[in-house]
C-alpha cells in the first residue's frame, strides 16, 4: 500500500445495522488518488440509477484523502458524497477544520453509508473500532449541543461531524457542521444524513499515518513553509476571507440586490462587512489542523445582537450572502444568521440567497406582510433578515415556504416568482460574478455539481488567482476562442488537488511544483503533470458520467437571468456586459470529450481514462 492511506475503508448499513470493513484497493488509490476521486468511483459501481436521494439506495461517503493529516501540506480536507436530494445530480462539499484528520488518525480513509436506520444513532470510531449507538438523546439538539453532549462521553480530543434540526427535518439545503461551524455545506448532504437517521459520525484515535518518506516530508514540509509567502497569503493570515469583500463588492466580483445592483451604487458602504471592521469584532484567530496560514477567526459576544463569544466568523460567501446580496451592512446582524445557520446545520449561501429572493418577492407584491406574519422585509433591514432566518431555520410560518431554497420556494409563492430565483437546477449561485469572471457561467452550467465556484478553473485565473511562479499569456476574459482547452486544464488540477485533502487556498499560497512533490514524499508515487492531469479528468468524468446515468443533459443545467448579463446592466463595472454561457459550457465539453447535447463522455475517452464499465453501460 502507498504511504498517505490507512488502507481501510468503513461500509455501514444501517437498515441492518453492521458494519463492514474492506481494504482499499491500491489501483483505486492510484486511478483516483482519494476524496471524492474514490467516493464516486465507489458510489458509482455501487449505486443504481434512478435512486431515490432521500432514500435507503442512495450511498453517503465520507472520504480523506492521502494528504489530509500529514503534518505541514495543507492536509486538512475531506469530502462528503451522495446524490443530492437538492438538484438530483452527484452531490459533493468540502470542507477543512479537525474532522478529516482524525478520521484518519481513527484508523480509516472513508466511510460510506447506506440503508435507512429504524432510530436515531451515531456512528462511534475509536482507534480502529466503530460501532452504532442511539442518538435519541441527541435528535432535536443544535450542531453545537451535539458536539457538547459526544464530547463529555467520547472525551475532548473526539471531531464530531453532524446535523442539526434542518438535517434532521430533510431540509433541502442543509448540511454537515463540524468544529462548531465548520461547514460540507452543498448539496444538501445534511438531509441525506437526516434521511438515514444518521445524527453524527464521531472520529477519535491516534493512528500514525505511513508515510513513503517520513525524514524527507519532514524536510520538504520545512522547506515548502517558508515559501508561503504573497500578498494573498497576507489577506488570509490578516482578515480571512473577509479582507476582499468590499473589493469583491465595488469590482462587481460579488452579487448585489440578488444579483439586480451595482455594489458602488447600490452598496457603497461595503467596507461594513469588510477586512478591517471584520477584524475589530474578532475573538481569537484559529486554523485548521496543521495549518500555517490560519485563516479561521472566533468572534467576541453579540451586542446589538445576541450571541456568544467564541461563534465563528462569517467568511466572504456569508458576508455577502447576507450582506452585499441583502444590501445588509450591518455586521452584527450577519454574525448572527451564521450563528443560526451552523447550528441549525444550514448552507449559508442557499439561506441568504433565498431570503434576497423572499426579499424581492415582497418588494414587488408577490408576498405580503400577512404571509410573511408581520416581518416586513425589505432591502437592508437587517432586524428582517435575522427574523427570516430564524423562522426559516424553524421552518415556521413563511420560514417553511423557503426551507428547500429558491427554486421550491418560487413553485410555491407562483405568480412569477421564478424570475427573482438565481439559480442552477435548483442550487443556488454562490458569491462570484459571471459578469466579471465570466468561466464561472460555463462553470455553472458544466460541473456535475451546478453552481459551484470551487470546481472553477479559468475564472480564478480571471480573478488574477494564480500560484507563486505560474504565468500566462494575457487573456481577453470576454474573448471565448480556445477558452475550453484551459478550463479543462485548469478544472482537472482542482479535481485532484481536491482528491488529495490539500486545501485550495494552501496550493494558491505555493509554487506549482508543491503538490506533485507532496505526493512524492507521501505516496512514492512520481507523478508527471501529464499524470496529474489524468487523474483529474478520470475523476472528473466518472462524477459526469454518474449524471449522464440519472438521464441529466446539459440543457437541465441553464443559467438564465442577470448573472449572465440578461439584460446586461447599465452602470458599474460589468455595465453592457453579456455572458455566453453555453459557448463556454460547449467549449469545454468539447474539450473534454463529452456530447453537448446529451452530456454522455465519448466511448473513447472513457475507455482511454480505464473506465471500461462505464463505456460499456453508457455505449451499449
Amino acid at each position: 500500500m502507498p504511504g498517505g492511506y490507512m488502507g481501510k475503508i468503513l461500509f455501514v448499513d444501517l437498515s441492518k445495522g453492521e458494519i463492514k470493513e474492506e481494504a482499499l484497493e491500491e489501483k483505486l488509490c492510484r486511478d483516483f488518488i482519494g476524496g471524492y476521486g474514490i467516493g464516486a468511483r465507489i458510489i458509482y459501481t455501487r449505486q443504481r440509477g434512478g435512486a431515490d436521494p432521500l432514500g435507503p439506495e442512495n450511498i453517503l461517503g465520507f472520504a480523506t484523502g492521502p494528504l489530509t493529516g500529514v503534518p505541514g501540506f495543507f492536509g486538512s480536507r475531506y469530502v462528503v458524497m451522495g446524490k443530492s436530494p437538492l438538484t438530483g445530480t452527484w452531490g459533493d462539499a468540502n470542507s477543512g477544520g479537525g474532522f478529516g484528520p482524525y478520521l484518519k488518525f481513527a484508523g480509516y480513509d472513508a466511510i460510506f453509508f447506506t440503508g435507512i436506520s429504524p432510530k436515531p444513532v451515531y456512528l462511534s470510531i475509536k482507534d480502529g473500532k466503530a460501532e452504532l449507538r442511539d442518538a435519541a438523546h441527541l435528535w432535536g439538539r443544535d450542531t453545537n449541543e451535539t458536539e457538547d453532549l459526544l464530547k463529555s462521553e467520547l472525551g475532548e480530543e473526539v471531531r464530531v461531524a453532524c446535523i442539526g434540526p434542518a438535517g434532521e427535518k430533510l431540509y433541502l439545503i442543509s448540511c454537515i457542521i463540524h468544529d462548531k461551524g465548520r461547514a460540507a455545506g452543498r448539496s444538501g448532504l445534511g438531509a441525506v444524513m437526516g434521511s438515514k437517521k444518521l445524527k453524527a459520525v464521531a472520529v477519535i484515535g491516534a493512528k500514525e499515518i505511513p508515510l513513503h518518506d517520513k525524514e524527507k516530508a519532514a524536510k520538504v514540509s520545512e522547506e515548502y513553509r517558508e515559501k508561503v509567502t504573497g500578498m494573498f497569503v497576507g489577506l488570509l493570515k490578516q482578515f480571512g476571507t473577509a479582507g476582499s469583500t468590499a473589493l469583491s463588492a465595488h469590482s462587481g466580483d460579488s452579487p448585489v440586490r440578488n444579483w439586480g445592483g451595482v455594489g458602488i451604487l447600490d452598496f457603497p458602504n461595503a467596507t461594513a462587512i469588510s477586512d478591517q471592521n471584520v477584524l475589530n469584532l474578532v475573538d481569537e484567530k484559529y486554523g485548521c489542523w496543521e495549518c500555517p496560514i490560519s485563516c479561521g477567526a472566533l468572534m467576541r459576544a453579540g451586542k446589538e445582537y445576541q450571541y456568544e463569544a467564541g461563534v465563528h466568523r462569517p467568511e466572504y460567501e456569508t458576508l455577502c450572502a447576507f450582506g452585499t446580496l441583502c444590501l445588509n451592512d450591518n455586521l452584527e446582524s450577519i454574525i448572527k444568521a451564521n450563528d443560526i445557520c451552523n447550528r441549525y446545520g444550514l448552507d449559508t449561501i442557499s439561506t441568504g440567497a433565498t431570503i434576497a429572493f423572499a426579499i424581492e418577492c415582497y418588494e414587488n407584491g408577490l408576498i405580503t406582510e400577512k404571509d410573511t406574519e408581520g416581518i416586513e422585509l425589505s432591502w437592508a433591514d437587517h432586524e428582517a433578515i435575522v427574523a427570516i432566518t430564524e423562522k426559516l431555520a424553524k421552518r415556521e410560518g413563511f420560514g417553511s415556504i423557503l426551507a428547500d431554497g429558491v427554486k421550491i420556494a418560487a413553485e410555491r409563492i407562483g405568480k412569477g416568482a421564478d424570475k427573482y430565483a438565481i439559480h442552477v437546477h435548483g442550487q443556488e449561485l454562490p458569491m462570484h460574478d459571471p459578469r466579471f469572471a465570466p468561466s464561472f457561467a460555463g462553470t455553472y452550467q458544466s460541473d456535475p455539481t451546478p453552481a459551484r465556484h470551487t470546481q472553477g478553473g479559468l475564472a480564478f485565473v480571471e480573478m488574477g488567482l494564480l500560484p507563486p511562479g505560474i504565468e500566462l499569456p494575457p487573456l481577453d476574459k470576454y474573448s471565448y476562442s480556445g477558452k475550453g482547452q484551459l478550463e479543462a486544464m485548469f478544472k482537472n488540477n482542482l479535481h485532484l488537488l481536491n482528491a488529495t485533502g490539500m486545501c485550495f487556498f494552501g496550493s494558491m499560497a505555493l509554487p506549482p511544483d508543491a503538490l506533485p512533490t507532496f505526493l512524492s514524499v507521501v505516496t512514492g508515487w512520481e507523478l508527471s503533470q501529464l499524470d496529474m492531469l489524468t487523474i483529474g479528468e478520470r475523476i472528473a468524468t466518472i462524477r459526469q458520467a454518474f449524471n449522464v446515468r440519472e438521464g441529466l443533459k446539459p440543457s437541465n443545467f441553464k443559467l438564465r437571468g442577470r448573472p449572465i448579463g440578461a439584460p446586461p446592466l447599465e452602470e458599474g463595472p460589468v455595465a453592457k456586459v453579456t455572458v455566453d454561457a453555453d459557448t463556454l459550457r460547449a467549449e469545454y465539453f468539447k474539450a473534454m470529450d463529452w456530447d453537448p447535447e446529451t452530456g454522455k463522455p465519448s466511448k473513447k475517452k472513457l475507455e482511454e481514462l480505464g473506465l471500461d464499465d462505464i463505456a460499456r453501460e453508457l455505449w451499449p
